[in-house]
């Protein structure tokens, strides 16, 4: 069995730093917006996000939840930057997010093409 080389940062410390920063724009939400729906949906992002990580770091290969968790953010955080304009927390989450899902998306593409 070949070993697959390692990368320089394993993308499980991307995924613990991208659920720390999903946490970050939960407390900015509801810091300058007091916005009150913004915590529990934080909390469960976060938690999708963690639990992603964790994942990826047990396993390179199972990145469905994660994937998941950072394309709905995209999609979300996306929209609200639309409307609003406003780059923090909004913008600033959904470009983190896109930028994980590619990340994720060229993992699974080049995993596929090695086999």
């Amino acid at each position: 069995m070949q070993k697959e080389p390692s990368p320089l940062v394993p993308l499980h410390w991307f995924g613990s730093g991208y659920a720390a920063l999903v946490a970050s724009g939960r407390i900015i939400g509801y810091v300058k917006a007091g916005s009150l729906p913004s915590v529990p949906a934080g909390l469960f992002f976060r938690g999708l996000a963690g639990l992603g990580a964790y994942q990826l770091s047990q396993d390179l290969r199972n990145i469905w939840v994660f994937l998941a968790a950072s394309g709905t953010l995209a999609g979300i955080m996306g929209m609200r930057f639309y409307h609003s304009g406003k780059f923090i927390p909004a913008g600033l989450i959904a470009g983190v997010s896109l930028l994980m899902v590619t990340k994720l998306r060229i993992r699974m593409f080049s995993r596929s093409h090695q086999s």
